[in-house]
Order: structure tokens, then sequence, then C-alpha cells
């Protein structure tokens, strides 16, 4: 025949597993812990220093960036996505550090070129209502290449871009900009 036994718990043993400072310690470190996952692998906050991407963006908007879509799916033309700085981008600057945000214009194997104060994609113009004013230079033709973007800035004459740097390999793409949450008079979605 098997015997239980009541255990009388030990004081400390229980005043430290019940008292409210324990309990608070592992909240906060739970807390943390989740955070930074969340962080790391899910979503994360971001703000908009210069004005590259005026009129969608504005400087000091603060934006949730989704970095777990792209896992599964590609970035897409008209996604505004935020990567970390380029090889060619550190040639310039060594010091740049910072992510950057643009607007994905050409696909992996698209034609790109600008001419005329209009963007062509594979040869056909393109329907820009998002930018700021027509671009001012000509670029191109480039063809993208594989695994790789081009981005533009909205403020298309004063964004420092891939017309400026060249492409953004696939694996520098950190996520994609959708929603605005401040200020509180433009808080919604990004449209493309």
């Amino acid at each position: 025949m098997s015997r239980v036994q009541n255990q009388v718990p030990n004081n400390s043993q229980q005043d430290n597993e019940g008292s409210w400072i324990g309990e608070l310690g592992r909240t906060v470190a739970l807390s943390v812990i989740l955070a930074l996952g969340i962080r790391t692998f899910v979503a994360e906050a971001r703000w908009i220093p210069s004005e590259s991407m005026v009129p969608t963006l504005k400087v000091n908007d603060k934006l949730i960036v989704d970095k777990l879509s792209y896992h599964f799916t590609n970035p897409q033309r008209g996604d505004i996505v935020v990567f970390s700085p380029t090889d060619n981008i550190k040639k310039n600057d060594p010091t740049l550090k910072d992510a950057f945000i643009k607007r994905v214009i050409g696909l992996p194997g698209d034609k790109v070129e600008v001419k005329g104060e209009r963007l062509y994609i594979n040869d056909q113009p393109q329907r820009e209502n998002y930018i700021k004013e027509a671009p001012f230079y000509q670029y191109g033709p480039v063809i993208v290449p594989p695994d790789s973007y081009l981005v533009l800035g909205d403020n298309r004459n004063n964004s420092f871009d891939s017309h400026f740097w060249g492409f953004v390999p696939r694996d520098h793409i950190i996520g994609r900009a959708i929603v605005r949450f401040w200020p509180p008079d433009r808080i919604g979605e990004l449209a493309q």
C-alpha cells in the first residue's frame, strides 16, 4: 500500500514563491522576453527621420513594421519596406547603420527606367499618385537582379534611394511598414 505524505512547506520557500515581489519579478521577466521576441520576429515600431517619403510619410511619423509576413511571401510592387543599409550604401558612408524606408518599385527581373519625368516598368508608364512630384532626373534602363529589389522614395527628387546606390538584396529587407500610429490625426494603414 502506498502512502501519501503531506509535506509542510518551508516557510521561506512559500514566502518567496507566493510573495508579490516574486510574482512581480516573474511578470517583468516574462514581459521582457515576450517584448524582445515580438520585436525580433513579429513587429516593431519605427519613426521617420527624413522627408524622402513625403507626402506618404512625414518626419516624425511613427509606424509599425511587420517583420513576419515576408518569411512566407515576397515583397510586392508598392510595398513600403524597411531595410538595412546595402553594401553600396556602406561604401559611400561606412558609418551608416540605421535602417532605410522606401517603396518597392522594381521586382526581380523587371526593367526599370525613369525618363521624361515618368517611371516605366517593363516599358509601361506607371501611374504614381503617391509621389510628391514628377522625377526631374533620368535613370536606367536597368534590369533588377534575382533576389533583389529597386526601391525609390515617394519624394523622388529628394530621396537617397536605388537610383543613387543600386538594388536592395532580399536578405536586407527587415519588413513592411503597415500602420502609422502617430500622430493621432494620421493614424491608419499605409496604402499602396
